[in-house]
Formats: C-alpha cells, structure tokens, sequence
C-alpha cells in the first residue's frame, strides 16, 4: 500500500502540448486508518507534534511534492 497514487490520463491526438502519460497524487495516512488504535505511538513533545501537524506519529505524512520547471 503506497500513499502515492498514479494514473494515465487522456491523450488527445489533437492536444497541442506534449502529452504527461502518468500523472501522481499524494493521499494522506488518515484515508487508510479506520479508527485511531489503542496506545498509538505519540510524539515525545508538545513542539514536535505542533510541528509536524498532528500527535500521533501514525498520522504524519511528510509531503514531499515532485517539483519540476515544465508543471503548468
């Protein structure tokens, strides 16, 4: 189970641009947790998990989008 997902969208033959053939989404951890487990582990300060957006470590995604200079 990846939390990057990836598609191929339509190709028209008459697109005047280079075509992308696979385009990549992120999603975050909380759409593949059902319900928060017991005793999940917690971040070991107040500072932490204020700087990584949540409490518990299960929870964190550290997004890292793919940046490249021909997007949009």
């Amino acid at each position: 189970m990846s939390s990057v997902k990836c598609y191929s969208p339509y190709i028209s033959p008459f697109d005047p641009c280079p075509p992308k053939l696979k385009k990549c989404y992120s999603t975050p951890p909380n759409l593949y947790i059902p319900f928060q487990p017991m005793h999940s582990e917690q971040f070991s300060t107040a500072r932490e998990a204020l700087y990584h957006g949540t409490l518990w470590t299960c929870l964190y995604d550290p997004y890292n989008p793919k940046r490249t200079g021909d997007e949009n």
